[in-house]
């Protein structure tokens, strides 16, 4: 009975029952098949196919199953296999226009870098004291180190939007915080006003700042946003963070069901609205706000980009044009200081930040919507006008359509569209355990980033280097930048899988030893024949912190590009919104311990240390996407399975059948029943027991 079960769910016989696969949401037979020309094709160095179809039961014409009534509905199988047929014939990424529409996704990258990093300039905590009593005078609530005991990342800025930039970003506020002040021990941000910790430092009733980041006048200093009303600060923080996390969930799913370009445009034209009324705020309750729709539509611009990018690119291109994108934004990080000098004033600077994005209006004439995403949800009435938009653009001769898209395109133009929502994932099987891996991931890895940011930048770490703004600050980027290098060099070495695996292991080690090794070592170093001292904790403090910092850094943004390769097209960006979003939570924590003076720090890191563990076993159920084809449709990720991190020997039989290699076993079946057709050292699925 169990093999007539596989061999049903296999697509055989007219009489066929509903395949497990179909009742909970996966595609009719008929668009199954469309994943057999992604199946069999390996890319060099792929590590073995992952998207493994049910067997096409229709013949080299292409014909359907004639006991599939279903079938009939299908589109043609050339159609849906966008990157063996559609991308090779409009010319790969060789193409001039494709590479033009390339280029047009990383300039942004720059624009969306400055908006990132803006909350470390805008809204960094600066020194202070009571007008009148000079600068030399005693600083209201900054250590004599430049460190803040009430909250080591105050100035903790945007959450992690991109893969590139996003990991060490909440870190950076923390550096912010570095200087030389000689004050006492009191912390700078008290609690909120029901709690009078330093009302004895917070008598004044006017103040003069000393801003570090190159401004004369940011945020806080305009409207006094110290002693009693500090915790404003973190306010204004959330609501960037929110705007993102709530833009990433909702455009992503608006995105998979009118397509990436309206999404982009509308996101652009309500970011210059918000972005630029923001220098105009009256007080700090209008500049949250605004702050929140401001980091919505940046939300939306960050996504769609993301998605086209990678549907434009041929396999062997994906993750080099993405990490160019990173590196783009990267600069935008690394130029940041310069352009918040050259403003001196926090409005002109938000202004600055958001104007060019205007030359991104010209995209409404110049982007096209994504080929791929029109062919997916089968708008080909849509898709032959882009397809002879490209070959126009690329001076090709349409008469060089070897395989005949065309021609098969003109047979379905007569068909509806058929668009899917993200909440399609829930009745699948793998595909949306992939999803949920994923999102764990980036979840994990951008919530433990703060922990090691707070290790190394924190007040219990006396490190000269480290008590400077601009030192802080470029430490944090260099940190990234190196990461997302070594993420290069070993996704080319071990693929998504293996290299997401190996900074997710690398993570789980640096938090276990400074969880572990630094209490051993802080308790025998009390003891005076040791030989231990807090120096040397310090020391091995400072490396894992820097370890853990690199490799959860690569953890997130590999997470985002793995769920951009292994999410259908036609939920692309539902998909990534989820991963994004969850990153955005992980990142969420770190503000909210700040602004409860770090209460629950402790807990915190060992929670994400425990989430470390569980993510190294949970990322071996993941495929790897390596040189693989792009899932087009419901029916081709939840086809998209794992194969073991090591190949199987010569000669070894696997313990279970893939779908590909599921047989008509019905002769077998029969002889077994009769029991008389089978030799005792053979089990019911014809393979060999040893």
């Amino acid at each position: 009975m169990a093999i007539d079960r596989r061999r049903e769910a296999a697509g055989g016989g007219p009489g066929r029952q509903p395949s497990p696969a179909e009742e909970n949401g996966s595609l009719p037979p008929g668009d199954a098949a469309a994943s057999a020309p992604l199946g069999g094709r390996a890319g060099p160095g792929g590590g073995g196919g992952e998207i493994q179809p049910l067997p096409a039961p229709h013949p080299a014409a292409g014909g359907p199953h004639p006991g599939c009534s279903s079938a009939a509905a299908a589109p043609s199988l050339l159609l849906l296999d966008y990157d063996g047929s559609v991308l090779p014939f409009l010319g790969g990424l060789g193409g001039g226009y494709q590479k033009t529409l390339v280029l047009l996704t990383w300039i942004p990258a720059l624009f969306i870098g400055f908006s990132q990093f803006s909350d470390s300039f805008l809204l960094d905590q600066p020194n202070f004291w009571c007008r009148g009593a000079g600068k030399g005078a005693e600083l209201a609530g900054v250590t004599a180190t430049g460190r803040w005991d009430a909250g080591d990342l105050a100035n903790w800025t945007s959450p992690p939007t991109t893969p590139f930039s996003t990991a060490s970003w909440e870190a950076a506020g923390n550096l912010s915080n570095g200087s030389g002040g000689d004050g006492g021990d009191t912390p700078p941000l008290p609690s909120p006003p029901d709690k009078g910790d330093n009302a004895s430092n917070c008598d004044c009733h006017a103040w003069d700042y000393g801003i570090r980041t190159g401004l004369v006048q940011n945020v806080v200093s305009k409207w006094d946003l110290v002693c009693d009303n500090a915790w404003k600060v973190h306010i204004a923080k959330f609501s960037l963070l929110v705007g993102l996390i709530f833009g990433y969930l909702i455009t992503g799913c608006i995105a998979d069901w009118v397509g990436r370009r309206p999404v982009l445009l509308f996101s652009i034209i309500f970011i210059l609205i918000f972005g630029l009324t923001v220098a105009l705020s009256v007080n700090v309750t209008m500049f949250s706000t605004l702050r929140f729709f401001e980091g919505f539509c940046l939300a939306g611009i960050i996504l769609t980009l993301y998605a086209l990018r990678i549907e434009l690119c041929p396999p062997g291109k994906r993750f080099m044009i993405t990490m160019v994108a990173s590196f783009v934004a990267m600069a935008g990080q690394f130029l940041m200081p310069g352009l918040a000098a050259l403003c001196r004033d926090w409005k002109v600077l938000q202004a600055l930040i958001i104007c060019p994005f205007l030359l991104m209006l010209l995209y409404w004439s110049v982007f096209p919507e994504s080929l791929r995403w029109l062919m997916a949800t089968q708008q080909f009435e849509a898709a032959k006008k882009l397809i002879l938009h490209f070959t126009q653009k690329n001076c090709m001769n349409p008469e060089s359509d070897i395989k005949g898209v065309m021609p098969e395109l003109e047979k379905e133009l007569s068909r509806r569209p058929k668009k899917v929502c993200i909440v399609k994932v829930v009745g699948t099987r793998n595909l949306w355990k992939n999803i949920v891996v994923l999102c764990v991931n980036s979840l994990t890895g951008y919530g433990i980033h703060h922990c090691f940011a707070r290790s190394m930048m924190g007040h219990e770490v006396k490190v000269p280097l480290l008590e400077n703004f601009y030192a802080d600050y470029y430490t944090v980027a260099s940190i990234a930048l190196a990461s997302c290098l070594a993420m290069c060099l070993v996704v080319r070495l071990l693929g998504r899988r293996g290299g997401l695996l190996l900074f997710m292991i690398l993570t789980a080690l640096a938090s276990l030893l400074q969880l572990g090794l630094l209490n051993l070592i802080g308790k025998y170093s009390q003891h005076p024949d040791s030989g231990m001292s807090d120096s040397v904790k310090d020391k091995f403090s400072i490396t894992f912190s820097i370890v853990g910092m690199f490799a959860s850094h690569a953890v997130g943004s590999l997470s985002v590009f793995f769920c951009a390769e292994i999410t259908p097209t036609v939920i692309r960006c539902g998909g990534l919104g989820l991963v994004l979003a969850s990153a955005g939570f992980g990142m969420l924590t770190a503000p909210i311990i700040d602004l409860h003076n770090q209460k629950g720090y402790f807990l915190h890191h060992i929670i994400f240390a425990c989430c470390t563990l569980i993510c190294i076993i949970c990322i071996l159920l993941l495929p790897e996407s390596r040189n693989q084809n792009l899932p087009e449709n419901i029916s081709n990720g939840e086809h998209y399975t794992r194969q073991p991190l090591l190949p199987h020997k010569k000669g070894e039989q696997p313990l279970l059948l893939t779908n590909a290699e599921l047989k008509d076993y019905s002769g077998l079946h029969d002889a077994a029943t009769a029991g008389d057709g089978l030799p005792e050292n053979a089990t019911a699925n014809g393979m060999k027991s040893m």
